[in-house]
């Protein structure tokens, strides 16, 4: 994949969060997301972090989360986001949408899934709408099956995913299921509010995984 074209999405990505988010209201700062535990604030924090933090930090995070990575990547997006306003975080997040720095151990799509997920992860609670480009999605999807972070081989073993505004699919398994990019995106990242528009016979064994 052409690093420089993955760059170019990646910062028409990071470019349209921080549209996104230029008109959302405290309130809606302040909501849920659909990452458990995070508001919308946390979430922006974190989307600062992928290109600023350093592997030193890293490890330092990793060792006082005592070995959860998760737990690091929570702490560090809370206390970010409480360090800063939503005007300071937008301003991030246009200041580094074109840096090419990437957060210890990811690789050059992974910044690209991490805004597009998160994008929607932000939207979606709130009740607006962010379209993903579909080759973009495509792309971020086969990344996703393929890498072994985010867990989707096991979340989607023996299910074949079917996207209805693409010609794509993808997995070998008797079940299906049926839906737009940006749910089966969803799905294989673990997100359940991506059930919400697919169809097909895996979608009940899917939701138990999720």
């Amino acid at each position: 994949m052409d690093l420089d074209k993955i760059m170019m999405w990646t910062r028409a990505e990071r470019l349209g969060v921080a549209d996104f988010l230029d008109e959302l209201d405290d309130h809606e700062w302040a909501a849920d997301s659909l990452c458990p535990g995070w508001t919308v604030h946390d979430v922006s924090a974190h989307l600062t972090l992928s290109n600023r933090v350093t592997l030193g930090a890293t490890i330092v995070g990793v060792v006082r989360a005592r070995g959860d990575w998760n737990r690091m990547t929570e702490r560090m997006a809370r206390d970010r986001a409480s360090r800063y306003t939503p005007a300071e975080l937008i301003a991030q997040l246009r200041e580094g949408a074109g840096w090419t720095r990437r957060a210890p151990g990811a690789g050059p799509l992974d910044p690209l899934v991490d805004t597009m997920i998160h994008g929607q992860d932000i939207a979606r609670p709130l009740g607006r709408r962010r379209d993903m480009p579909a080759e973009q999605a495509v792309v971020a999807l086969e990344h996703v099956l393929r890498s072994p972070f985010y867990g989707s081989k096991k979340r989607l073993r023996g299910v074949r995913v079917v996207a209805t505004d693409a010609e794509w699919s993808a997995g070998t398994g008797t079940e299906k299921i049926h839906g737009p990019l940006s749910d089966l995106l969803l799905l294989a990242t673990g997100r359940a509010a991506g059930l919400a528009g697919v169809t097909g016979t895996g979608v009940q064994r899917l939701a138990e995984a999720l």
